[in-house]
């Protein structure tokens, strides 16, 4: 994977990725690190891009999971009480 500058890809544009071999995804980096990934489409794009989406859906899943993890999670008996309050709130409220 070939690493391209931000500021290189935004002044020189395509010119930027001529050295990138066709087909290799490409990865702009910027001043605070890795910024945006570059992946050629081959074939059918929907499909490319809903792999790219499920790709970009886990990994936001996986981070939110290791805040969680951090910040100390919660018990699965804490999550089956926050879950029953909430519910008798709304039966409470649809009650009234």
């Amino acid at each position: 994977m070939r690493h391209v500058s931000l500021r290189e890809f935004r002044t020189r544009g395509a010119k930027a990725l001529a050295d990138v071999p066709p087909g290799e995804t490409t990865l702009l980096v910027g001043q605070k690190g890795p910024a945006y990934f570059l992946v050629p489409v081959f074939g059918d794009v929907v499909k490319e891009e809903k792999e790219i989406r499920r790709a970009m859906a886990r990994a936001s899943l996986l981070e939110c999971w290791r805040l969680a993890e951090a910040a100390g999670g919660m018990t699965d008996e804490e999550i089956d009480e926050e879950i029953a309050a909430a519910r008798n709130g709304r039966q409470a409220e649809s009650a009234a």
